[in-house]
């Protein structure tokens, strides 16, 4: 049975790309020809494809990547389907589905959202936390106060299905989260944990207008049945996801302990500042993960991916089983990202 995770429909383009004009695509570590402006938008996982569909839609339209990144991850921010991510995301432990969020353009603008219930699209809360405060980060019910004040609606987050999930977990409680469930770090025959935190699929979208501006946005529901109050990388400005204008954009989705441990979206925009290409770049933070905690980044998941200024992109992860998604004037596919295990 196919998951989301597992890739679907992936052919990478052949030597037609290679010959492709001068506003084609790139992908380092794959097609090499540069994207040389074009507006192109990448984000994290196969599901980043129907994402990817609501940033196209403003970035094909001259629109400012600003506007796409955030129209972009409110598609699945809204997706009940998807239990990492917005409504229908799965609560933590004592049953509270509680949204991180953070967005920044291309001047260094940006804004978050911490532990926010009950708002359908936190990243748009953060987007106002960015153009109507003073302030950068916004928590917990102050958040929510925010967001009231300036016209959001308060919706229950906790569907019928990850309030079933939960309960399921309640009668063992161990907490013990697996990431890609459909890969060797899962076994479904000796599972531990019915209904466990076996996943986590934060969306980082990262995209250039045709301008050549850039921004990028971050949004997750966190890991499932975490500590109430527990905050990962994915609303933290450097760690879940940076953008230098002058250099390049990053995010970063799994176990966020590790990437707040490195500062890792910000690490892969300065290793693409002193000219690593994306998939390098995105590689290096990785081997540093498993450089600061061998034996525990054997378990996990990381990865991270990365757009440069030449509009070439990439991606890297932990394990297997990461893969990101692409669309620009010339492609719009899911990539498998090579791993450091494998």
């Amino acid at each position: 049975m196919q998951t989301r995770r597992k890739f679907l429909g992936v052919s990478l383009i052949g030597s037609a790309a290679v010959l492709a004009p001068k506003n084609s695509f790139a992908i380092s570590g794959g097609l090499k020809e540069a994207a040389s402006g074009s507006p192109v938008v990448l984000s994290t996982w196969d599901f980043g494809k129907t994402a990817n569909v609501g940033a196209w839609n403003v970035l094909a339209t001259g629109g400012r990547a600003l506007d796409a990144v955030e129209a972009g991850v409110k598609i699945p921010e809204a997706d009940e389907t998807n239990q990492t991510i917005g409504y229908g995301g799965l609560p933590d432990r004592d049953g509270y589905v509680t949204l991180d969020a953070c967005i920044m353009d291309e001047h260094y603008n940006c804004g978050s959202v911490m532990c926010l219930q009950d708002i359908v699209h936190p990243i748009s809360v953060a987007r106002l936390v960015m153009e109507k405060t003073p302030h950068i980060i916004l928590a917990g019910e102050g958040a929510l106060q925010f967001a009231l004040a300036n016209g959001f609606k308060r919706k229950n987050l906790l569907t019928e299905k990850s309030k079933k999930d939960w309960k399921e977990w309640l009668k063992t409680s161990k907490y013990n989260p697996q990431i890609n469930i459909e890969n060797r770090l899962y076994d479904k025959k000796t599972d531990p944990m019915p209904g466990g935190p076996k996943n986590h699929d934060t969306i980082g979208m990262v995209a250039m207008d045709a301008n050549g501006n850039i921004s990028g946005a971050c949004t997750t529901s966190g890991l499932a049945y975490k500590m109430h109050g527990r905050v990962g990388d994915s609303p933290v400005i450097g760690a879940g996801l940076y953008v230098d204008n002058e250099v390049g954009a990053a995010s970063a989705s799994g176990v966020g302990e590790e990437v707040i441990r490195i500062v890792g979206s910000h690490l892969v925009v300065e290793l693409m500042r002193q000219g690593l290409k994306p998939e390098e770049a995105c590689k290096k933070a990785v081997e540093r993960i498993v450089q600061r905690g061998p034996e525990r980044s054997k378990t996990i998941q990381v990865a991270f991916i990365a757009l440069n200024k030449q509009g070439e992109v990439g991606g890297y992860s932990l394990q297997p089983g990461f893969s990101y998604s692409v669309r620009s004037n010339m492609i719009d596919q899911v990539i498998p990202a090579k791993s450091y295990y494998s």
